[in-house]
């Protein structure tokens, strides 16, 4: 259970509750927030875009009216942010990548490599040597840059140099 206080009000609070105890408070309360967006834009849909009230026969009618009221409801958002947000599109995409942490290429290839070599190394057809002989030989073939920040995909490469 976690509890979250309202600023402007200290007597209003929420109450949210989860089974997957694992989670953190932050990330709990993050996908609560996630998750009330999407009701909000199906009570929307359904209340003022007539997503519930289409009785259609076929699977493609269904589909059709339900991309129509998607169309209509992401026309409508957009109208809605344009009046209260003076910020372009092109702003909040800005805004938006740089909250973002950014991956390298490196750090994905290096990563992709160790889950591929936890893979092979699954296979007891496979000794540990020739498994990093193969991906020795594999990052070795990548591109410099690619390589370069990983520890892991260097010590790869020195191991099928001495093999």
């Amino acid at each position: 259970m976690v509890y979250v206080r309202n600023r402007n009000k200290r007597n209003e609070y929420l109450v949210l509750g989860t089974t997957a105890i694992g989670l953190s408070e932050d990330t709990i309360i993050q996908t609560y927030g996630k998750r009330w967006s999407i009701e909000v834009y199906f009570k929307m849909c359904k209340s003022h875009l007539r997503l519930a009230k289409y009785q259609a026969i076929s699977y493609d009618g269904i589909v059709a009216h339900t991309a129509t009221v998607t169309v209509g409801y992401l026309i409508l958002a957009l109208k809605q942010r344009e009046e209260s947000d003076p910020r372009t599109l092109g702003e909040l995409f800005y805004l938006m990548t740089a909250e973002i942490s950014d991956l390298s290429y490196a750090e994905a290839i290096s990563y992709l490599v160790s889950l591929f070599k936890d893979a092979l190394e699954s296979d007891t057809l496979l000794d540990e040597k020739i498994i990093d002989r193969i991906l020795g030989e594999f990052v070795a073939r990548l591109p410099h840059h690619f390589r370069i920040r990983s520890g892991r995909s260097r010590s790869l490469i020195e191991k099928t140099q001495t093999a």
